[in-house]
């Protein structure tokens, strides 16, 4: 039984007060807001800027989450690479209906995007494959992601050994493995405002490729 703690969590709290968000500040498109953000992120140096928590179901409807990196996005869509045969991509393969959160705590912003996945080309895996660094393109060989492996040592053992094998030569493109975009069905921008009255805007794509925005209650 867990004992009980000499502190009580349900008193922390802070106020957030480092900025706001209005209906003037928005675009038109909401990746162009989301590209602001992200460059200020970076620049204020956050670590794993890219870092989204990704929402999945299985077959049963349960719900999954983990982190995954964002690698490139456009106006309609996002990109992430994952191993194909991982929990993940089996449950997006089955239900392609996904959603992404992305939390910046510094600067008291998160964004919430949800859409469908669609698999890339072979191209497009390809090519970012090959675009890697060699340790992490031996890396998705060693790690079938998601199966049980007998201890850290069994990870280790197979990269070392695969190093020295590739050490002069390309690594061979793993069928296993590629990249997933996302088409946006909807974007929804969070700022931290004092008193928990948070400014809350979303965009949804509409039949025309348009988007309508709508604030909502914090």
């Amino acid at each position: 039984m867990l004992k009980k703690k000499s502190f009580n969590i349900s008193d922390l709290r802070r106020e957030y007060t480092r900025d706001k968000l209005s209906k003037e500040n928005l675009t038109a498109e909401p990746m162009n807001l989301f590209e602001n953000w992200l460059k200020q992120a970076i620049e204020l140096g956050i670590s794993d800027p890219t870092a989204m928590c990704m929402a999945t179901v299985d077959n049963l409807g349960i719900p999954y989450q983990r982190l995954v990196l964002l690698k490139s996005f456009t106006t309609n869509n996002i990109i992430f690479y994952t191993n194909l045969k991982s929990r993940k991509a089996l449950q997006l393969l089955n239900n392609s209906n996904t959603s992404f959160n992305i939390f910046w705590s510094i600067l008291e912003r998160q964004v919430t995007i949800q859409g469908i996945a669609e698999r890339l080309s072979l191209k497009e895996d390809k090519d970012y494959f090959y675009s890697r660094p060699k340790e992490s393109q031996i890396s998705v060989w060693v790690s079938h992601q998601s199966n049980t492996i007998p201890n850290r040592a069994y990870l280790e053992e197979k990269f070392l050994k695969m190093i020295e094998i590739y050490s002069k030569e390309s690594v061979p493109f793993p069928n296993f493995w590629g990249g997933f975009r996302v088409n946006i069905q909807s974007v929804e921008f969070w700022q931290g405002r004092k008193y928990r009255l948070h400014d809350r805007f979303i965009y949804k794509i509409k039949k025309n490729n348009l988007w309508s925005i709508t604030r909502l209650a914090p």
